[in-house]
């Protein structure tokens, strides 16, 4: 019952950590461009404009993707309370392994984005 508790809080952070990321990239990102903190990509590095829409449009995705999937991760496992650990744990790595890729996949649609919003040398369109 234990695993299934540690199970539980594991499989919850990548949501929660997208909901609280993106808050703070969204409302505070970083003042200056830097290759350490932030959403840091050639494109979102241009200028200070493309750092701001990047931040701020990864930020709202992150926040709205981790709300939606907090939800199913947490109904996701319920029904398996009382299941051994063996398929505890193969739900619990099946359920992180898709919300990391969801989680990498929310690069394409800011990097969409911003190539939709600015030209190859950072000027808005």
């Amino acid at each position: 019952m234990w695993f299934w508790w540690f199970m539980f809080v594991c499989d919850l952070l990548v949501p929660i950590l997208m909901i609280v990321a993106g808050n703070m990239m969204w409302k505070h990102s970083p003042e200056k461009i830097n290759g350490i903190i932030g959403y840091r990509t050639a494109r979102s590095m241009k200028n200070k404009d493309t750092w701001n829409f990047a931040h701020d449009y990864c930020g709202r995705l992150w926040w709205k993707i981790g709300w939606i999937m907090l939800l199913p991760s947490i109904v996701i496992q319920i029904p398996f309370y009382h299941a051994s650990e063996n398929i505890i744990g193969i739900l619990g790595a099946i359920l992180c392994t898709i919300q990391c890729i969801v989680l990498i996949a929310s690069i394409f649609p800011t990097e969409r984005a911003l190539k939709r919003t600015f030209t190859d040398e950072g000027m808005r369109r």
